[in-house]
């Protein structure tokens, strides 16, 4: 959610998941799941989130365009976000003078 917490608090939105790698950065995170799946959150920004769209995403939400591929690795940058899919392919999104 969007308040700030003083404890650490279990990502309900993730629930089910296996998630197995997270890369954050000032205003957006990254979620992979053990599938391969990418789910992102935070500001949206120059399209960062991946939706398609710059509408700020305050729970974690599956980004769509990796639906038929497997995603092996991914990283945030400040105004990017970058994945890399089992078979060695490199993508990037956001902010293109940042990635």
């Amino acid at each position: 959610d969007q308040q700030n917490q003083l404890l650490p608090k279990k990502v309900e939105a993730l629930a089910g998941q296996r998630v197995v790698a997270i890369s954050t950065g000032s205003d957006h995170s990254l979620a992979l799941t053990a599938d391969g799946a990418v789910w992102s959150w935070g500001g949206g920004g120059y399209g960062r989130l991946g939706h398609g769209d710059e509408q700020t995403q305050p729970l974690p939400k599956k980004v769509e365009a990796f639906a038929n591929q497997r995603v092996v690795a991914v990283l945030v940058g400040a105004f990017h976000s970058i994945a890399i899919t089992g078979d060695g392919a490199v993508f990037t999104w956001g902010k293109g003078e940042s990635g």
